[in-house]
């Protein structure tokens, strides 16, 4: 393939042109996933935040049986992994799963690590740091965010749990969305993006090829085959070459006038002029 014009036009080009799909394509979709993960914690995070204000209520009269109700509720809820509520020691006060009930948490475990990584435990953090990833006991990948539970003035004024005011963190919730859905979805766009790379590929290789057949190829067989009938001298000379290409127009006068040369004039042939 190689060793013809087309071969080292065409093979050159297609590789250019494939790695150039292929690496846009690929850093598309790393910035659509990029978004999509944003988005997702994004939506996660606001979430988290509709649970405590709509707990806020009851932690702060202390019904506990509502509040237990309101998480019980929330877990049963599809794509809700765990929901639960914990205090700064650790331990889970409610929680959409009976058995996680009083249990003590492992402050190296999962929406423990990224408060209790240091010897002083981190009452603030910032959206994406609440977020993390992990795969539950069913090897399904698994958002979770923590979202502190703050001691505002209402919470230490409180006649019916006073805390007092230096104490910053009250407790800290913690909700685990599966990814499933996610997942499913960029499936779906890896797979769409793969079905256009491949239709750009063979559009563009096509209409390169196509192109340059008509403006390249066609015209250089024309030259090759009139250039080896001048050699072969089987057939009168012509007086002008086909029509071709400037370029390729000239390269064929310029034989011809060599052929013309060579053989010497021919009777009643008049030698083409150089126009």
């Amino acid at each position: 393939m190689f060793n013809t014009l087309a071969g080292r036009a065409l093979v050159p080009v297609g590789l250019a042109v494939t790695g150039f799909v292929v690496v846009c394509c690929l850093l598309l979709y790393s910035a659509i996933r990029s978004g999509v993960n944003d988005y997702a914690v994004s939506e996660a995070t606001n979430l988290a935040d509709t649970i405590l204000k709509s707990a806020h209520y009851a932690m702060l009269k202390s019904d506990r049986e509502t509040l237990a109700t309101i998480i019980r509720n929330i877990g049963e809820q599809n794509g809700v992994e765990h929901v639960r509520i914990f205090n700064k020691k650790g331990i889970v006060n409610f929680s959409a799963k009976p058995e996680e009930i009083n249990r003590q948490l492992d402050k190296k475990a999962e929406g423990c690590i990224a408060c209790h990584s240091g010897p002083v435990p981190i009452t603030t953090l910032g959206t994406m740091q609440q977020a993390r990833r992990f795969k539950n006991s069913a090897n399904k990948e698994v958002l979770a965010i923590t979202s502190p539970i703050y001691n505002e003035p209402e919470c230490s004024n409180a006649a019916c749990h006073v805390h007092l005011p230096s104490q910053k963190l009250l407790g800290t919730l913690d909700i685990g969305l599966t990814q499933d859905s996610l997942a499913r979805s960029l499936a779906i766009i890896r797979a769409q993006m793969i079905i256009f790379t491949l239709m750009t590929l063979a559009l563009t290789i096509g209409g390169v090829t196509a192109i340059l057949r008509r403006s390249v190829f066609l015209p250089m067989q024309r030259l090759r085959e009139f250039v080896e009938r001048l050699d072969a001298g089987t057939a009168p000379l012509p007086e002008n070459p086909p029509h071709l290409p400037l370029d390729l127009d000239k390269i064929a006068r310029s034989h011809l006038r060599l052929v013309q040369k060579s053989n010497g004039p021919a009777p009643n042939q008049t030698t083409p002029s150089n126009e």
